[in-house]
């Protein structure tokens, strides 16, 4: 284990780094002096895990202000994989040769010698130079200049000097855990990384592969965020927002596996080779989901990560585009709906998304795809157990089996603008057919009266005219266009007869068999 002086100087010479994919110094002042404080009294202050490796990361951050020097010649680097903080807050206060690139008051940390020692309160203090008395503090960053030391330590009182002796005798002499992680498998770096997190800030798999793929004319991240912006106008920003999504379809178009595994292994040069075939792939993806599924933004999904096989599918060079026939677009309906249905991507997401990366592949090449081979059961319980939820897969799902039918608007007859109310994507553009109000009246209790077979396409001004009544009241207000019920998937007879239990019911059938019509293409 190396001491703070051996630490600070494999820092200032370079061998000690810091990779891109760490997030930054973010510790304040009192952090720092509580760092020193427990190591004064021999706390436990965690081990550094440093990964050695001669490979030289492209991008690199500073050590919080401090701009590190290029490393020595055929010296392995040290990047740190956990203990930046730890690491930024004992270089700052102790180092004495870099000068920090801004302000790094959080570095002045003083030894209150007038106060006894104590278990828990803290002896070391976070001072500006107003604050500074110098009868009560002594300063820690003069312990490794031995000019500046004896100077301080002159200065003080007999009384005083055994004590400032022992404190730097403590800090002089303690050893810094370090554990050391040797390996050139980026893949095993960012496993350890990953594990090292879990329990704090989570591995940014962006910043990472960043730092792998890295060129003077290619910023990963950069990338990612000008596709956000392009997919704005589109209702899809929420796209290049997704780091696990956009990573996921970067994997599987360019090395048709969406693993995490493979995410960390990519090939640099090969990321930047086929990142058009990436955005177009997402691109054509989102233009088949909008154009042929009626979703307007990505929280219509029932699941972000269908947009993954689509990608595949549609990825293409810059200058072409995939030409999907009438098979493969039967294919790619029977597939989506089968996967909402059954919530494929709700569990073991990875193996069944492997599966259809795979598939689509075959797809796309003409090769005998069992994309679509998934085993799907809807029944009328899908209907009548799941109460509705904005944020629930099978309430997305069912919304866009509504949309499907070409809705009208119970008052007037027009065409409901799907564009607009699945932009808005809200309680307002949804609302019971049996009103909760006229429900409460007759003494169906609170968790009865939601389940998707009791909601439709009803925006909040019709609801008004609506009312709470009824549906033998409110059958005048609606309009007398007969497509208005029937798109709906609402029967006419069941809705008007004010029997809410057998209305479910047949609503459901209704449901199911817009839902299996689906499925079966």
């Amino acid at each position: 284990m190396p001491s703070i002086r051996q630490l600070i100087q494999a820092v200032s010479d370079g061998r000690v780094r810091i990779p891109a994919f760490q997030r930054g110094f973010v510790w304040d002042a009192d952090r720092v002096a509580q760092l020193m404080d427990s190591i004064y009294k021999g706390y436990p202050f965690g081990a550094l895990l440093f990964w050695r490796t001669r490979a030289e990361l492209k991008t690199e951050r500073d050590l919080g202000p401090f701009h590190l020097p290029p490393r020595p010649d055929d010296y392995p680097i040290d990047y740190v994989l956990d203990g930046q903080q730890r690491l930024t807050s004992i270089f700052g206060v102790f180092q004495t040769e870099l000068t920090p690139s801004g302000r790094a008051d959080w570095a002045d940390i003083y030894f209150d010698y007038r106060v006894d020692a104590d278990a828990q309160e803290s002896l070391f203090v976070p001072l500006t130079a107003a604050e500074i008395d110098p009868d009560r503090y002594f300063p820690l960053n003069v312990f490794f200049d031995a000019s500046k030391y004896g100077s301080a330590f002159r200065a003080l009182p007999e009384t005083v000097t055994p004590k400032i002796d022992e404190l730097y005798s403590r800090f002089k002499e303690v050893d810094v855990p370090v554990q050391t992680f040797v390996t050139d498998d980026r893949a095993g770096v960012a496993i350890v990384f990953e594990r090292v997190n879990r329990l704090g800030v989570e591995l940014d798999t962006l910043q990472l592969l960043s730092a792998w793929t890295w060129s003077d004319d290619f910023d990963l991240q950069r990338r990612f965020g000008e596709l956000s912006e392009e997919l704005e106008p589109f209702g899809f920003k929420g796209v290049g927002e997704d780091i696990t999504l956009l990573l996921r379809c970067c994997a599987a178009v360019v090395d048709g596996d969406a693993s995490p595994k493979t995410l960390v292994s990519l090939n640099g040069t090969k990321v930047r080779e086929q990142f058009n075939h990436v955005v177009n792939g997402i691109k054509g993806a989102i233009d088949f989901v909008r154009r042929e599924l009626k979703v307007e933004k990505l929280d219509n999904l029932p699941h972000a990560t269908l947009l993954v096989p689509l990608a595949v599918f549609f990825a293409a060079p810059e200058s072409k585009s995939v030409k999907m026939s009438s098979e493969q677009r039967t294919t790619l309906l029977r597939w989506f709906w089968k996967a909402c249905f059954s919530a494929r991507y709700g569990r073991v997401v990875q193996r069944n998304l492997q599966v259809d990366v795979e598939e689509a592949i075959k797809l796309k090449r003409g090769d005998p795809s069992k994309l679509d081979d998934i085993s799907a059961q809807v029944d009328d319980r899908f209907f009548l157990e799941n109460n509705f939820n904005l944020n629930a897969v099978s309430s997305k799902t069912f919304v866009l089996l509504l949309a499907q039918e070409r809705p009208l608007s119970f008052v007037s007859g027009s065409s409901v603008d799907l564009s607009s109310a699945l932009q808005a994507y809200n309680r307002n553009e949804f609302h019971h057919l049996y009103p909760q109000a006229y429900l409460r009246s007759v003494g169906v209790p609170t968790e009865k009266q939601s389940p998707l077979a009791n909601l439709c396409f009803i925006n909040a001004i019709d609801n008004k005219v609506l009312g709470g009544d009824a549906p033998s009241d409110y059958r005048l207000r609606i309009s007398q266009n007969d497509s208005v019920l029937q798109r709906a998937l609402c029967p006419d007879e069941e809705l008007f007869a004010d029997n809410y239990d057998r209305f479910l019911k047949v609503r459901a059938r209704l449901l199911v068999g817009a839902a299996n019509a689906l499925m079966s293409g």
